[in-house]
Parts: structure tokens; C-alpha cells; sequence
């Protein structure tokens, strides 16, 4: 039996740092990045894309999600996330929903680009506790009838 090697959380948070510096966000001045670890071990970077009618702002973890579709892979093992404030950042409720699409539950590390402030690690399931799933749909493979 194989086992996945750790996470190199180092590596997720410099790239989640990296590509933050590339966000969007001229109204909330809040950048974002996102790195996250694929099933296959590939890296997917991205950044909040904000726009002047704010609801159809791109949050960065969704912004990694869609390049790793985008590359032909559908599973996430973990997912670094990179904010702007004093405290480090969840992600927001459509972004939890969003990464619960493609994990049952990952490790969820949050970091600060603000010098001495405490990183932490979390899971998707602490985060979200009861989401929504596939098989929940009527007629979806593996859902009810």
C-alpha cells in the first residue's frame, strides 16, 4: 500500500503568497491567493479577481479551482489561502461550497501576508459542516430518484 506524501505546506503558502501579488482588488484593497495541491500532486494557483459590480468578484480559491478543471483534474488534497489581514482569512461560504465539489474533506491552511501573524491549519469539514453534495440532486448518478 502507498502512502501520499506530506504536504509541503511551505511550498502552497509561497505560491499562494506569489500569485496574491497578481489579485485584482481595486475597491475591497484585500488580495487573495490560493495554491492548492491536486490528487495528482500538481500545484493551481489563484488570485481575487474583483469587479466594479461587486457580487461578480472571483475569489482566488475559486480561481485555482477553475485552472485545475481547466487542466483536466478533479480532486483537491489540500489548499493553502494567503489574506491581507491581521488574522488570517477563511474562505467565504461559496468558496467552502465550492471546494466540497471536488473533496470530501481536505486540510485547509491559512495564512496572513502581514509579518507575525499566526498561520493555522483547518479542515474543509470544520469549515463546512453539512454541504450540499452531488448525489443529493434528483436524477444525479448516485443520487435518489
Amino acid at each position: 500500500m502507498s502512502t501520499m506524501p506530506a504536504i509541503d505546506w511551505n511550498s502552497l503558502v509561497a505560491a499562494a503568497r506569489e500569485v496574491r501579488e497578481h489579485a485584482y482588488a481595486p475597491y475591497s484593497q484585500y488580495q487573495v491567493g490560493a495554491a492548492l495541491l491536486s490528487g495528482s500532486g500538481k500545484v493551481y494557483v489563484g488570485c481575487n479577481v474583483e469587479n466594479a459590480s461587486y457580487g461578480l468578484a472571483l475569489c482566488a480559491e475559486r480561481s485555482a479551482i477553475a485552472a485545475m478543471i481547466a487542466d483536466g483534474e478533479r480532486t483537491i488534497r489540500a489548499i493553502a489561502i494567503v489574506t491581507d489581514g491581521p488574522v488570517p482569512g477563511p474562505p467565504c461560504g461559496m468558496c467552502r461550497q465550492v471546494l466540497a465539489e471536488f473533496a470530501d474533506d481536505v486540510p485547509v491552511h491559512l495564512a496572513s501576508a502581514q509579518a507575525g501573524s499566526m498561520a493555522r491549519t483547518t479542515s474543509l469539514s470544520k469549515l463546512l459542516a453539512d454541504p450540499f453534495r452531488p448525489h443529493m440532486l434528483r436524477g444525479n448518478p448516485g443520487g435518489t430518484p
